[in-house]
């Protein structure tokens, strides 16, 4: 089962877009620091600007069989799933503003 919002198997990411109406699925590797120094980014602006989206870790590197069935071959790659689909799709070189933009419509669609 995942724990701290670090996800370990297929089985968890199934779970977890079953029970969760907004998720944010980071593929990274600890070895990568734009992934890591990009990881708090995406975090503060869950926080302050979309606080219903649940974020998740996934290491690339300890889960291969859940980045290849999400197709995450590059870090950092980030999805968002509302609803339990797939929504938005970013990878390699991301602007915290243009993740901003893509999610702020489907998120005011389900939660305002």
């Amino acid at each position: 089962m995942f724990n701290k919002n670090i996800i370990t198997s297929l089985e968890d990411t199934a779970d977890i877009l079953t029970k969760e109406p907004a998720v944010l699925f980071y593929f990274s590797t600890i070895s990568c620091s734009v992934g890591e120094a990009f990881e708090p980014k995406v975090k503060n602006l869950l926080l302050n600007r979309f606080p219903k989206i649940k974020f998740f870790n996934i290491d690339l590197n300890m889960t291969p069989k859940v980045a290849a069935h999400y197709s995450a071959f590059v870090e950092p790659t980030i999805l968002v799933f509302f609803d339990g689909k797939e929504t938005i799709r970013k990878s390699r070189s991301i602007g915290i503003y243009e993740l901003e933009e893509a999610i702020k419509r489907p998120y005011k669609l389900i939660f305002e």
